[in-house]
């Protein structure tokens, strides 16, 4: 072992030469730690100096684009034409007729003594189907029923899949509105809806509106939502000749990011459980407190139906199995008691037991990415299910085998 001494020494001379190189270190430490933060402040200063001119020029532009209380919004004006509005009257006829007979396949008939509903698929090539529906509502006035469909305000009260709508921009002229609506479903991420809709009102007190999908610089895209990019969806509200009722013809294309079949079993196990709630909301709707401002703005911007358009409505309306869609479809079930009613019954294992395997498989489809064993668990839930309302033969059960996504 060395020498105290000769340790003492050593460490007399070590002393010295840490404190100068620690100094030294702190120093070169301290100079890198700077000429990053200079480095990093030059470059934040020529971005900014990069990014101001564009959003110096944006600004205006975005400022003029849109704004829901401008009476005049150039660049909207084509978003809703009378071409379009031709093309539905077209389309919306074959509700007035016989659906059947042109094609359209029969999904529903429900109906108890204050509302009817029917449906009608046609499947697509490619895509999700396109859905008919007629709905009549007794002691109702098309006046009454137009706004009912165009509160938005109030929707937020009664449709709990509605969490959020907005205006956006409007246009005096051409009588199109924007709007930004937010949904949500179980299991699946909220879709986000940017639509473009219009309303025309007819001599006989008849109203249209035609809804289509369209992009808006106030409402950019967001990674939380899921944006719809195709919804084409129009209606017509007439009253039924003869009796105290109207009735609504709604024409629906959807793709909504669902996987197709997903979406028909979801929506065909709680469709008539969903009008009669829009009805009993319905029936409170008079009741509800004065005009909201989507009702306000809907009347000041309404256009009159195109007169040339009106000749072919009254042909389309004329036709003897227009009384068939107009009728008000009886009540299908066996026992009597309203189907509202029946919807509250307490649920069986059975039906436990199917809505647990038809969570499982919304999990595995709900974003169109399917392994070949959750279609096989889907196959056999389908096959199942369908089975046994075939074996059953009840009206119930064929009224659950409706495919419509919307009313």
């Amino acid at each position: 072992m060395p020498p105290l001494e000769t340790l003492l020494g050593a460490t007399e001379l070590w002393r010295p030469t840490a404190r100068g190189g620690g100094w030294f270190t702190a120093a070169a430490l301290l100079l890198l730690l700077l000429s990053h933060l200079a480095v990093l402040l030059v470059r934040r200063y020529r971005r900014g100096r990069l990014i101001q001119p564009e959003s110096a020029a944006a600004t205006p532009a975005s400022s003029a684009a849109a704004s829901p209380f401008s009476g005049s919004s150039t660049g909207i004006e084509g978003l809703v034409t009378e071409d379009d509005l031709r093309q539905l009257v077209s389309s919306l006829g074959v509700g007035a007729r016989e659906p059947e007979l042109e094609g359209w396949e029969p999904v529903i008939a429900m109906g108890n003594d204050t509302v009817s509903y029917k449906a009608w698929c046609d499947k697509t090539k490619d895509g999700p189907p396109k859905y008919l529906s007629v709905t009549t509502y007794e002691g109702c006035s098309t006046e009454l029923l137009r706004d009912f469909y165009m509160d938005n305000e109030y929707r937020l009260e009664w449709d709990n899949t509605v969490t959020k709508h907005e205006q956006l921009q409007y246009d005096e002229n051409s009588g199109i509105e924007i709007g930004r609506t937010l949904k949500k479903f179980p299991i699946l991420t909220p879709r986000e809806y940017i639509l473009a809709w219009r309303v025309w009102e007819s001599n006989d007190n008849s109203f249209y509106c035609l809804v289509k999908e369209c992009e808006h610089s106030l409402a950019p895209i967001q990674r939380k939502f899921v944006r719809v990019r195709l919804l084409r969806s129009g209606w017509c509200i007439r009253k039924v000749p003869g009796r105290d009722a109207c009735q609504i013809t709604v024409l629906h294309h959807e793709d909504n990011g669902m996987n197709i079949e997903m979406a028909k079993l979801a929506f065909s196990k709680g469709i008539w459980k969903y009008i009669c709630k829009m009805n009993n909301a319905l029936r409170r709707y008079p009741q509800h407190h004065g005009p909201s401002i989507s009702i306000l703005t809907m009347k000041r911007l309404i256009k009159k139906f195109p007169q040339a358009l009106q000749t072919n409505v009254d042909e389309s309306h004329q036709s003897p199995a227009n009384t068939a869609a107009a009728a008000v479809v009886p009540s299908t079930n066996s026992s009597g008691t309203s189907p509202c009613e029946q919807l509250g019954k307490k649920p069986t294992r059975e039906t436990i037991a199917s809505g647990l395997l038809l969570i499982g498989s919304i999990v595995c489809l709900s974003k169109g990415r399917s392994n070949l064993g959750a279609q096989l668990a889907m196959a056999f839930f389908l096959k199942k299910t369908f089975k046994k309302d075939k074996e059953a033969g009840s009206p119930r059960g064929r009224a659950d085998a409706t495919v419509s996504t919307h009313l």
